[in-house]
């Protein structure tokens, strides 16, 4: 059985800089405030008319693309990672699909929210190991900027979130140790609540003793979006910030230790560490776990801002443009976040 290796990655951030002294401009915060909860300096907003989850994950998918040594032409299966979607339906995937001109091939849509990247490798290291494709384009892309409460109201949430794409294009492997070497998956939802972004949905309060979502008296319809949710702004993500906190710092480092006693390797062992760039005191915390030092670890949280299913192609993609991550390298990518769900990825690069 052959195993799949990263041919070619890329990323794409937007030019729109807002730093956290612009935030201060919509909302009661400060610099010190959020960089010192999430080491967040600045993050990327897409514009807000001209750019989409899709053409960011097109923008990012070209150069992948071009760095495998392929063309569009020679994609054979899509898989898109994402929480934002240009549309409710259909998904990204085929929009991508269309963008790019690409046969008429699958294009796999995923809804893993943070882990999403690591689920969606995950999915496309099979369809390699099984022989069926041989050039997987795997995008993670966002535009949280649409969805955000740009108030005092909602900072919390706010000012942590980022836009931004990144991409890989993945291949069977004729090297011998190179490649995938395991994926690891996980879910509880449990805490499904905890963070979550309620409305528009089909939930109709179902899931919750307290209503999440105010609704029109009348007989059919006005359950997926009323003008009394907008009104009471029940239209936002929701997040508690310390119980997924708390969540993280356990889950983080399990997956990261069930990835390595797979294949009978030890955190010493790693070359980079590529984690979700959910909030910089969660890598702090499992860089310390682990034992690992500085250059064992990529954070680029501070530039970008937590830019969920994006955020480890992109911090992937620019580690290896610094030249932090070499051929033959064990590099592994891990993830926690919405669902609860949490992910990691071997790699010999």
């Amino acid at each position: 059985m052959p195993t799949s290796k990263i041919a070619g990655l890329g990323f794409y951030v937007p030019k729109n800089v807002f730093t956290n002294e612009d935030m201060k401009k919509y909302m009661d915060t400060s610099d010190e405030w959020i960089q010192e909860r999430t080491g967040i300096k600045e993050r990327r907003y897409a514009d807000r008319l001209a750019e989409t989850t899709t053409t960011m994950g097109v923008e990012a998918a070209k150069i992948a693309i071009e760095r495998a040594g392929i063309t569009p032409q020679d994609i054979d299966f899509i898989v898109f990672a994402t929480l934002s979607p240009d549309y409710y339906f259909p998904g990204c995937g085929v929009l991508l699909q269309r963008a790019m001109k690409m046969k008429e091939i699958g294009a796999l849509d995923i809804r893993n929210q943070c882990s999403g990247f690591v689920y969606a490798i995950s999915v496309a290291d099979q369809f390699i190991k099984s022989g069926m494709y041989k050039n997987i384009l795997v995008v993670g892309s966002e535009k949280h900027s649409f969805g955000l409460d740009f108030s005092t109201r909602g900072r919390n949430i706010s000012v942590i979130f980022g836009d931004g794409a990144g991409a890989v294009v993945l291949q069977p492997s004729t090297k011998e140790g190179q490649g995938i070497l395991s994926t690891h998956l996980h879910s509880d939802g449990e805490s499904a609540e905890i963070l979550a972004m309620f409305n528009p949905g089909t939930h109709a309060n179902h899931w919750v003793d307290t209503p999440v979502a105010d609704f029109e008296e009348q007989e059919l319809g006005e359950t997926f979006m009323s003008h009394a949710m907008i009104d009471k702004a029940q239209n936002y993500p929701n997040m508690d910030g310390p119980a997924v906190f708390k969540k993280a710092i356990i889950k983080f480092p399990e997956v990261i230790i069930e990835a390595l006693e797979k294949n009978n390797l030890k955190p010493s062992d790693i070359n980079m560490l590529i984690p979700h760039q959910a909030n910089l005191r969660i890598a702090q915390y499992v860089q310390q776990k682990l034992q690992l030092k500085d250059e064992q670890v990529y954070n680029n949280i501070e530039s970008y801002g937590n830019t969920t299913a994006a955020s480890i192609p992109i911090a992937l993609c620019e580690a290896w443009e610094k030249g932090k991550i070499k051929e033959g390298d064990l590099v592994c990518l891990a993830a926690f976040g919405s669902g609860f769900t949490w992910a990691s990825a071997l790699i010999r690069w």
